[in-house]
This record gives structure tokens, C-alpha cells and sequence, in this order.
């Protein structure tokens, strides 16, 4: 149910599959949601310019049910950021994370919602 997406300007070799663990892992502890639920989205190469210039840059997107709220996003924010300015290079002032917080009834899951399944 947790989605984390990245589209970025930094190039693709940057992004290894041992930065996506340490995304997922990242997610799953600041939200407090098994990881087997959480998925991370990296869209590199993208044509981007934040200010003028194309230094390393970002916009990200973390849906999930619950967990997310003013004091929470804090929370989540003070996690992603270093993490992603550490690994990608890109600084918290070129990144813009947008919560989304859903319903059960807003997100599928195995041909039904996660309504029908957790009630």
C-alpha cells in the first residue's frame, strides 16, 4: 500500500538496487508498514530544472494509507531527505515530497480494496 516515487534529473547508474532496499526499508520504518506492502518507484534521466539549473534535483510522491498527517510528515521527511541527498546527491532545498494520504477504499489491491480486506 505504501508507494514511494522519485523522478529525477541524477542518471540512472546511480540508481542500484541496494538504494531501492534501503528506500523500501526506509519507508516501511518511518510509516511503521510491513515491507512486503511497500513499493519504491525510481524514475531517473528525467529532463529537469529546478531554479534555472539542471544540478540534481527531484519531485517525489509518498501515498499510503494512514500514517500520514502534519506531525507524521515531519517525520517521514526527516527520514527521506537525508537518505536521498546522502545516495543521490540531491539537496533538500532541490526536492519537493508530496504526502498522499488515501482510503481503504481508495487503493486496489488483489481485485479488490484494501476496504474489503481490513474492513
Amino acid at each position: 500500500m505504501p508507494h514511494f516515487r522519485l523522478e529525477t534529473n541524477v542518471p540512472k547508474s546511480k540508481v542500484t538496487p541496494e538504494l531501492l532496499k534501503k528506500l523500501s526499508k526506509a519507508v516501511a520504518s518511518t510509516l511503521g508498514k510491513p515491507e512486503s506492502y511497500v513499493v519504491v518507484t525510481v524514475v531517473p534521466d528525467q529532463l529537469m530544472v529546478w531554479g534555472g539549473n539542471d544540478k540534481p534535483c527531484g519531485t517525489a510522491l509518498l501515498m499510503s494509507i494512514g500514517c500520514l498527517g502534519v506531525e507524521e510528515n515531519k517525520k517521514h521527511a526527516a527520514v527521506l531527505y537525508p537518505l536521498l541527498e546522502k545516495e543521490l546527491g540531491i539537496p533538500g532545498d532541490r526536492l519537493y515530497i508530496t504526502f498522499s494520504d488515501q482510503s481503504t477504499s481508495n487503493v486496489g489491491y488483489t481485485g479488490t480494496t484494501f476496504k474489503t480486506i481490513f474492513g
